[in-house]
């Protein structure tokens, strides 16, 4: 690759350096589950980020960027090829990206680029075949997640791992492999739930999910002082966003995945770009993470494919007058139906208007009421009416991708995969249901909490705190396997047989292909002594 930043320098009206012209090395940093408002550069008191925030006064901040999905797979793979996730079908756990679809670090590595991925949870491991496709265009894919904890390990190494683990693969690999350019993915898990930093961040903020994000930013001071010694920063094009945020029980929610408001939606995004040109710049129109893909490749002067939906960002980074023309920001979750068997939603943001697809539809006034609290969608009809429509027009058009994921519901080792991290696996309801019918999730939504506070307390084992919030869950709804399976085990692990023997069996008839629950069940009519065709179980 020849100068092929000289393009983009020239056309942002600047008078670039040798060095700036040449092909920048690129580091794309995803930390997950971060909320905008935690960062400084993006007004913040908590003094969180102090790295980032240093980083921002050196790049392009765009204020009001938006993610298609709060969900980790789902939202990277926005990030990855430059599609909506209807258009992609990576719009649930495991969910294989498409072959045919082409990807950034594809794209990079065709075109003389050295790729590398280190990534800090089993969630986006393909190797343990919760993120399929998604090593593809790398040289090397750092993960292998071994799930499993030993004797008295805790879920650090086997189903995540912390940030500076992961900034200190990277690091080793940037040391072994010194040919440019070359482009790096690192994704820190930290901020996602069950909050747990490190001293001293565990005690240096009121909340721990805060102490997280801190700890995430002083792993990413440690690269980027890498970087620096190596004389690698000043010239490296680095890019920086969250996959989607934390509701933190704002709209009720604790976590995310089922709500589309700003808790989840609304997401850190900058980019620094070599030599720093235009430093401390910000851009506040609305931007979305489907633009991320052509903004990269565009400012490497490299073609885009036609599969490509976002738009480069490119334009909007030059001084002066801004294009008059607005980015609409849908989004969407399919997680509610998948997981739980409610309605999907869908979430469209254009002009002042932010609409939510529901089964209560909701309109919010963005310019009056940013956090959501006044629904006009009764008031407003006819305005509710039309976002409606808008909605629907635009899912339709951008949704013609020819290669679909067969895979309808997820494989035992998936579904056992999600339990440990907290989520419910997609069997609770069948996949001929419409995604758009079944309960308003804003109805539900404290049986999501519930479930997930249960599962995490069965991996940390906290048996006898998870039965009740478990029975609560299959109460309201027994066609969820993840709840059967995990109050099942939990139920065996206080010998409580006769019970955890008629969760598992409910476990098995939901899910007849999992070998977990069949051997759970296995154990646990061992253990009563009903041997009748137990053989057949293990």
């Amino acid at each position: 690759m020849q100068r092929p930043f000289l393009v983009v320098l020239l056309f942002l009206g600047l008078s670039p350096t040798a060095a700036q012209a040449e092909a920048p090395n690129i580091i794309l940093i995803t930390v997950d589950t971060t909320r905008a408002d935690r960062m400084g550069f993006l007004g913040s008191k908590l003094n969180a980020t102090p790295n980032l925030d240093a980083l921002a006064k050196q790049g392009v901040v765009f204020e009001q960027a938006y993610s298609q999905a709060p969900l980790t797979p789902v939202s990277h793979a926005t990030i990855f090829t430059g599609t909506y996730p209807q258009f992609h079908t990576v719009t649930d756990f495991g969910h294989p990206l498409p072959s045919l679809l082409p990807s950034v670090p594809e794209i990079l590595q065709k075109s003389g680029y050295h790729t590398a991925a280190f990534v800090g949870s089993l969630i986006l491991d393909p190797k343990a075949n919760m993120a399929p496709g998604f090593d593809r265009g790398f040289d090397y894919f750092d993960a292998g997640f071994h799930q499993k904890r030993g004797p008295g390990e805790t879920r650090y190494n086997s189903i995540e791992r912390r940030a500076g683990d992961v900034v200190a693969h990277a690091i080793t690999w940037l040391s072994k492999n010194r040919a440019s350019p070359f482009f790096i993915w690192v994704h820190l898990y930290d901020p996602h739930a069950p909050y747990d930093p490190p001293a001293p961040f565990d005690k240096q903020f009121k909340d721990p999910y805060d102490g997280e994000i801190a700890y995430a930013d002083s792993a990413l001071g440690k690269l980027f002082a890498y970087l620096r010694q190596r004389g690698l920063y000043d010239r490296a094009l680095v890019a920086v966003m969250s996959d989607h945020g934390e509701s933190l029980g704002a709209h009720g929610e604790s976590m995310h995945g089922i709500f589309l408001y700003d808790e989840t939606i609304h997401v850190p995004l900058l980019f620094k770009l070599p030599g720093e040109v235009l430093g401390g710049r910000r851009v506040a129109a609305r931007v979305r993470l489907v633009d991320v893909a052509p903004t990269l490749l565009s400012m490497l002067s490299l073609p885009l494919p036609p599969t490509f939906q976002g738009e480069s960002l490119v334009p909007l980074m030059k001084p002066g007058p801004k294009p008059a023309r607005e980015l609409p920001a849908y989004a969407e979750t399919d997680y509610p139906h998948r997981a739980f068997g409610w309605s999907a939603l869908g979430s469209l943001r254009t002009g002042k208007y932010f609409f939510v697809r529901a089964p209560k539809r909701e309109l919010y006034d963005e310019s009056l009421d940013k956090s959501a609290q006044h629904d006009l969608a009764a008031a407003s009809p006819a305005v509710t009416a039309t976002l409606q429509s808008q909605l629907d027009e635009f899912h339709d058009r951008t949704s013609s991708f020819n290669e679909k994921s067969d895979q309808k519901t997820l494989t035992s080792e998936q579904s056992e995969n999600l339990a440990v991290l907290g989520y419910a696996s997609s069997n609770a309801t069948g996949p001929s249901q419409d995604p758009l019918q079944g309960a308003d999730p804003k109805d539900k939504i404290q049986i999501s909490n519930v479930l997930h506070q249960g599962m995490i307390a069965v991996e940390d084992g906290r048996y006898a705190e998870a039965i009740p919030l478990l029975q609560q869950v299959v109460d309201d709804s027994p066609l969820i396997s993840a709840a059967q399976m995990q109050l099942g085990v939990a139920l065996a692990r206080v010998r409580r047989y006769p019970q955890a023997i008629t969760a598992l069996r409910k476990a098995v008839a939901l899910l007849p292909d999992s070998t977990p629950a069949q051997y759970e069940l296995g154990l646990a009519l061992f253990e009563t002594g009903a041997w009748k065709g137990i053989g057949a179980l293990f």
